[in-house]
């Protein structure tokens, strides 16, 4: 990446309260004495340390005298994804605004009593692995510790998980952090054993993908007053023989937002808010009564969104984010993924992406609009960006993902511009490119293999390449495009689409259009363009096309001159000059 300082501007949040450090003891399940600790108390039986690099941190890290360590700054870690392991009665503190440990993490590995509070734990995301697959560089990973307090931070753009406990760690509280902007969150598992107790409480997950959170195998996981946002799959789900608890929850925009996953998982839910929120939203067994543990205090489930924005997350305001954004596999932009950099853009912002193949599944999120992005050289078979998951594959839990969720990228927001990239999806059979489900969306210049799915008020596309059918119940215009039919079916499925001044080009035969309201206009057709080209019901109309596909018959209505005047991008457009 390009410099710490960079990031630095984009990785801390909101300002935190001051109670959030006025008490030394973790609520939830983190303070209950068991396994021979009373409570998790961290490092306050030690002395209080200050380090601002990382030799200082590892040697009071791994001390076997507690220790509260306060870090002051950034401190980058070498070799890049380093995982600092922590010994037992640590108590690992950020020191004010700013603090934070970059392309790196902690390591628990069998200990107990450890705190880690008011810290941005950020990239060290692996260029180039979406999925997390070679590298386990996650932001904190806990294996067999117990009497762990997770309190006030923020992660993101790990190389792995952003947060995973694991291996029968136990008596865990995860409290006012943020997670946001990466593909997985937060896992609790990898065990056999029915052992784990957590509680997750005020914690802010938003603009990731999976894992929020996947929780397998707990004895107790007591789930209460989070705000789950912007997810593109799953919300909360509990697998194996897991227990799980959710009150007073807000899930918004959170496809399948509470999930049962198998038959002796158990999951009981009450009080939540659900918003935009589709899909399963399971209940299953008795589970366990959290109140038989510990007390606690539930905040009105529609508060929790201006509760949790407010106040979770470590000390200190942002400052703003810069408006020029440069995303590179190797090292030389400010962010590694399009996913990370769209998390970080400000209104206004543009994103330049240098060449590579980026395989990923970006998504801009509603209320994260006025951004564009571009591709560093014009070219746009020079930036790629690709996935491979079909719409009907089935997910792991049960369902098709379908177009919203398998496309490769995806935008929610309003006011975006796209340039000069290419998008596919190389599911042998429905892979969907591009979905658009905001408004203002243009695209200039940019490729796409893999169907178009335009489920937005307005989507304008201008000197195009597309290969794969467009579809969807949006407004889109199609102008100076190439549409290349790679199978049978019709070009235009659904929505009002113009065509103007485009190239229809293909082998098998195919249809112009398939319900909604189509117009062609002005643009050649292939010989692959039926004689009779519509299908369903609908309203269509051609005119002055040229081609070997071109013809006027009876089946094929035209429009008058005067008729013709009506149907522009800017009568399609309704007001909006992209």
């Amino acid at each position: 990446m390009r410099t710490a300082a960079l990031f630095a501007l984009v990785a801390a949040l909101v300002v935190i309260p001051a109670p959030a450090q006025a008490h030394d003891r973790a609520d939830g399940f983190a303070g209950l004495s068991a396994l021979g600790v009373d409570g998790t108390t961290g490092g306050a039986a030690g002395q209080t340390v200050t380090v601002d690099n990382q030799a200082d941190l590892e040697r009071y890290a791994t001390a076997a005298e507690p220790y509260v360590i306060r870090v002051k700054g950034s401190i980058a870690m070498e070799p890049y994804g380093k995982e600092v392991e922590v010994a037992s009665d640590k108590s690992i503190v950020g020191d004010g605004a700013g603090a934070e440990i970059v392309h790196g993490g902690f390591f628990l590995n069998g200990v107990h009593n450890v705190i880690i509070r008011n810290l941005t734990i950020r990239d060290s995301y692996v260029p180039g692995d979406w999925d997390g697959k070679s590298k386990d560089y996650d932001g904190v990973q806990m294996d067999g510790a117990h009497h762990v307090w997770i309190d006030h931070n923020h992660f993101t753009r790990t190389g792995d998980g952003l947060l995973d406990i694991r291996k029968d760690s136990d008596y865990v509280t995860v409290s006012w952090n943020v997670f946001s902007d990466h593909n997985k969150a937060v896992g609790v598992g990898w065990t056999a054993n029915v052992v784990t107790k957590v509680t997750f409480h005020h914690n802010w997950i938003r603009g990731t993908h999976q894992r929020n959170a996947s929780i397998d195998n707990t004895e107790a996981a007591h789930w209460y007053n989070n705000y789950v946002q912007d997810t593109a799959t799953y919300g909360t789900m509990i697998r194996g023989g897991g227990r799980l608890v959710v009150e007073n929850s807000y899930y918004r925009n959170v496809p399948d937002p509470i999930v049962v996953k198998d038959p002796a998982s158990q999951a009981v839910q009450r009080g939540n808010v659900f918003r935009d929120s589709p899909g399963r939203n399971d209940s299953a067994g008795a589970a366990f009564d959290p109140s038989s543990y510990y007390a606690y205090r539930l905040d009105p489930a529609e508060r929790v969104p201006g509760i949790v924005t407010r106040g979770a997350g470590p000390q200190g305001r942002a400052r703003p984010a810069p408006r020029r954004l440069t995303v590179a596999l190797d090292g030389t932009g400010d962010f590694a993924s399009i996913q990370a950099a769209l998390g970080a853009a400000p209104r206004g912002a543009v994103i330049t992406v240098k060449p590579g193949v980026y395989r990923e599944m970006p998504r801009l999120w509603p209320g994260a609009g006025d951004v564009t992005i571009k591709g560093e050289t014009g070219d746009p078979a020079d930036v790629v960006v690709t996935y491979d998951l079909a719409a009907e594959a089935e997910k792991f839990y049960g369902g098709p993902w379908g177009a919203a969720q398998s496309a490769t990228f995806s935008v929610q927001a309003d006011g975006v511009t796209i340039r000069d990239l290419t998008f596919t999806n190389t599911a042998a059979t429905s892979g969907h490119a591009v979905r658009t489900s905001g408004d203002r969306t243009a695209f200039d210049g940019t490729a796409f293999a893999g169907a178009y799915q335009a489920d937005g008020h307005r989507a304008h596309l201008r000197d195009c390449q597309a290969t794969g059918p467009v579809r969807g119940q949006g407004t889109t215009v199609l102008d100076g495009c190439t549409i290349r039919s790679a199978g049978p079916g019709a070009v235009i499925t659904g929505g009002t689409v113009l065509v103007s001044a485009s190239r229809l080009e293909g082998d098998a035969d195919v249809a112009l259009g398939n319900a909604g309201q189509v117009v062609v206009r002005d643009s050649w057709l292939g010989a692959h363009i039926k004689d009779d080209p519509w299908e369903g019901e609908g309203r269509y109309a051609e005119y002055r096309n040229t081609g070997p596909g071109a013809s006027i018959n009876a089946d094929r209505p035209q429009l008058t001159d005067r008729q013709a005047r009506e149907h522009t991008a800017a009568s399609y457009l309704r007001g909006w000059r992209p």
